[in-house]
């Protein structure tokens, strides 16, 4: 009777001590329960309370295009998913584009953020000038923004070849658009 009861206990503990992993978090290697080693054909288990959108190609004009968009069962889209490879079902998830601002770091950083938040949180490791945006580059979590060079002033919104210093950025420059990139 004592082996049953220490066994109930056990049990007990252990179920006790799990931890409901967040389905919003995002961090390096997962974004809540799809992660760097996620299978496209694992997606209907992942996002089992979800809906799944494909893009297929119907001829080589399309190129590799092969997005996936995750939409909560209301409709509001959560995510935009890009496999290595376009129509494997083996493949995994290169990049991840984050919609929903539910998706947050463990630090607070989200769609919402500004690049205060964001430096304030995170180290910068690189900052692209392109023709319409500024691409701020994480390596801690794998990611990247979009700041419309809009949100600068206007000085620099137009000159590609400056190069700009994570300074000259103003503290709430919002973010555009919030990557994952899975090499």
């Amino acid at each position: 009777m004592k082996k049953y009861l220490s066994i109930i206990v056990l049990i007990i503990l252990f179920t006790a001590c799990e931890k409901e992993q967040n389905p919003y978090l995002i961090s390096k290697q997962n974004i809540g329960f799809l992660t760097d080693s996620s299978q496209v054909m694992d997606l209907n288990t992942i996002f089992i309370n979800d809906s799944i959108t494909k893009y297929i190609g119907g001829d080589e004009f399309t190129g590799n295009i092969n997005d996936i968009d995750i939409f909560e069962k209301g409709g509001k889209h959560l995510l935009t998913l890009s496999p290595f490879e376009a129509l494997d079902s083996t493949s995994t998830i290169k990049t991840i584009q984050i919609i929903d601002d539910r998706f947050k770091t463990s630090k607070g950083v989200s769609t919402l953020s500004t690049f205060k938040e964001l430096q304030t949180n995170y180290k910068i490791s690189s900052i692209q000038n392109t023709l319409s945006n500024v691409v701020i580059s994480i390596n801690e979590i794998n990611a990247y923004v979009t700041i419309d060079k809009k949100e600068l002033p206007s000085n620099m919104q137009y000159d590609m070849a400056l190069k700009i210093e994570a300074i000259q950025i103003p503290d709430n420059a919002k973010i555009k658009n919030f990557y994952i990139h899975w090499y």
